[in-house]
């Protein structure tokens, strides 16, 4: 606005000037808005969803060609492990993940659990078909949890190494030092990420332009490095090099890990932040950073070690290990954050028994600490770097679970693409065979580190996904017993008609985990007691497969007659379902239900388990363990526990 009327201000006295329209005002205000949000939404992406992918190059070079399956240093190899990275990069987060995958959001939400949540009965031949979808996308949000546990050890194990280079003699304090720095970051989950947040984005800014740099200059003393980008080097690679080439994948998959963040964070940023953030800084510094690395290989081959701190000079060495450890712990915080909410959506599911959610921040919803999930992170990252110790041995256990992620996700892709889109098979097939063959190049590159360290994030997320299936059919069972004790409605109004009982002035609220029935809860209250509120609300919550549902679709309310009323409250996987917010919504609708004069009727259930052997006894056993360990059903809907009545129910499981 300002360069538009300097540009007036010089034309001659004489010239007529044409005023702006107040609409056009409007337009230009909001265009430097947008901007402006669009500005801001960029930087935060950049440190939010970038951080895990860009601190690769910090050991991915080194696997290749000095970790378990290093490759000797030539020129033929270096081009060819080059251009695998250029290609992965390209074909596996440009074109599958920003240009394809980020299409398919949930409500605007992403990541793999929303992405399975978009399979409908409806839109299958089968339920057998969808529930082996379905088991797919458990599974690999499963895997994840492994990769949140390998990154943080990983990332700050390798950014800590840089000290050995700077001082040998103190390698003796990288393990320690990676411990407490560890032990730091968790330790300061509970206090949120809103105040250390809005640093974020700059210091991964700082990291991304330091990358790009050094690569640069390495670049400029050996430019035929560029040759790397010709794809025929990396197919030369593969050929000539056989089996051996083909195990170095799996360090060549290193430069793509992160690349789920970029989906699975899009609910925060939104597509065009993500995709404009890698286009104009982040791929081109990562090339850099990798092709400069390749650079110097070819000019000192025994600098192999740690090419990456190799490039920095010696006065730029205590800086850059600083740095470092500071953009990996950003790293590691987002794929911390990343298991906080993957747990709350599968609580919302009903995958997960309740566990206690903590918000940190009043502006941001997004912002959550899950106690639990956060101490199992921590002694299993800790764990991980005192029983690995270096990068080398971690990196043969990273890669597994997150390949088996994306290949998980490229089939759930393509079954939304046909059955909900209505993409035609070639229209969907072409690119999707694309990214088949080189998801399962990477997979099965990584799978053959299995007895090098690989077995555990599969172990950990067998044992994840063993837990969300026994809770999810547990429930279902014991659903099913307390529909067989309960009636429908209907032949509970028979009863009180031939039997009716007192009524007592006040207000009652029954929580119901089937809409259909009456709560056993009033049933076993009405057995014992014989009284009957004059007002009684029955409230069901019901999860549906999107983030969020907006207010005004949240409830649904009934007037049953003789004093009864049910509601239905709707609630998104990423939302906390609160009573107070369902009351709130009912009065605007004439609904007169208010807090803090109700009483509220939970049904406390009793766990019996029949004799069981094998594998049902286990599951029997742990689902009483979850069961036992959930978070009461008063603290999670936020009810006020002076108001409570808990009738006691026995189960068999």
């Amino acid at each position: 606005m300002g360069s538009l009327l300097r540009g007036h201000l010089k034309k001659p006295v004489h010239s007529v000037t044409t005023p702006i329209k107040p609409s056009e005002e409007k337009k230009l205000r909001a265009a430097g808005s947008s901007h402006h949000h669009l500005a801001a939404l960029s930087l935060a992406a950049l440190g939010v969803v970038f951080g895990d992918i860009g601190t690769s190059p910090l050991y991915a070079i080194r696997e290749c060609f000095h970790g378990q399956y290093g490759i000797a240093i030539s020129t033929d190899n270096v081009l060819g492990v080059l251009s695998l990275m250029f290609w992965a990069l390209i074909i596996v987060v440009t074109l599958k993940y920003l240009t394809f995958i980020l299409r398919a959001d949930n409500h605007g939400e992403g990541g793999v659990i929303a992405l399975t949540a978009l399979i409908q009965p409806k839109q299958l031949k089968t339920t057998r078909a969808r529930w082996i979808l379905v088991t797919a996308g458990l599974f690999a949000a499963s895997l994840l949890y492994g990769d949140g546990m390998i990154t943080p050890a990983i990332s700050v194990l390798s950014a800590i190494e840089g000290v050995k280079i700077i001082a040998p003699a103190f390698h003796y304090f990288v393990i320690p030092a990676t411990v407490i720095i560890l032990a730091c970051l968790f330790l300061l989950q509970s206090r949120g990420t809103a105040k250390v947040g809005a640093l974020f984005g700059p210091v991964i800014f700082v990291w991304f332009c330091a990358l790009g740099i050094l690569g640069f200059i390495q670049i400029t003393l050996n430019p035929k490095i560029l040759m790397a980008m010709f794809p025929w080097y990396g197919v030369a690679f593969l050929i000539n090099n056989q089996v051996h080439g083909f195990l170095v994948l799996g360090a060549v998959f290193l430069v793509v890990t992160g690349a789920e963040a970029l989906y699975a964070d899009m609910g925060h940023f939104g597509r065009r932040p993500i995709r404009l953030v890698w286009i104009v800084l982040v791929l081109p510094a990562l090339l850099l950073n990798y092709f400069g690395q390749g650079a110097l290989l070819l000019a000192d081959p025994e600098k192999a070690h740690h090419p990456f701190y190799a490039m920095v000079p010696s006065w730029g060495l205590i800086p850059m290990v600083i740095l470092a450890t500071a953009a990996t712990i950003i790293a590691s915080q987002a794929v911390i954050t990343g298991a906080f909410s993957l747990t709350r959506q599968a609580i919302r599911l009903g995958y997960f028994p309740r566990l206690r959610i903590l918000h940190t921040s009043v502006k941001h919803l997004g912002q959550i600490y899950v106690p639990l999930v956060n101490w199992i992170l921590m002694a299993a990252t800790i764990c991980l770097v005192l029983a690995f110790r270096t990068t080398s041995k971690l990196a043969a256990a990273y890669g597994v679970a997150v390949t088996s992620t994306m290949l998980i996700a490229t089939i759930l892709f393509y079954v939304v693409a046909r059955e909900r889109w209505g993409w035609s098979r070639f229209s969907a097939g072409l690119p999707v065979c694309v990214f088949l063959v080189v998801d399962i190049a990477f997979f099965g590159a990584n799978i053959s580190k299995i007895f090098h360290g690989a077995w555990f994030p599969l172990v950990i997320g067998g044992m994840i996904y063993f837990m969300m299936i026994t809770w999810k059919r547990g429930r279902e069972s014991l659903s099913t017993q307390l529909k067989g004790l309960t009636p429908t409605f209907e032949e509970f109004q028979a009863r009180l008609t031939d039997d009716p009982p007192y009524r007592i002035s006040g207000q009652a609220v029954f929580l119901s985990g089937n809409p259909d029935i009456v709560p056993a809860a009033l049933v076993q209250n009405l057995i014992h007691n014989k009284v009957l509120h004059s007002d009684i609300l029955f409230l069901h919550f019901k999860t549906e497969e999107v983030p969020r549902v907006p207010n005004d679709e949240k409830v649904e309310e009934f007037k049953l007659g003789n004093g009864f009323y049910k509601v239905i409250a709707h609630y998104g996987f990423m939302e906390d379902p609160k009573v107070g917010n369902i009351l709130a919504l009912i009065r605007e609708k004439g609904f007169d239900f208010k807090m803090e004069k109700m009483s509220f009727f939970l049904g406390r259930e009793r766990l019996v388990q029949k004799k069981h052997g094998g594998i049902k006894a286990i599951r029997s056993m742990l689902f009483s363990f979850m069961s036992r360990n959930a978070q009461n059903v008063a603290t999670f809907y936020d009810i006020p526990n002076n108001q409570i009545i808990e009738v006691g129910i026995q189960l068999e499981i």
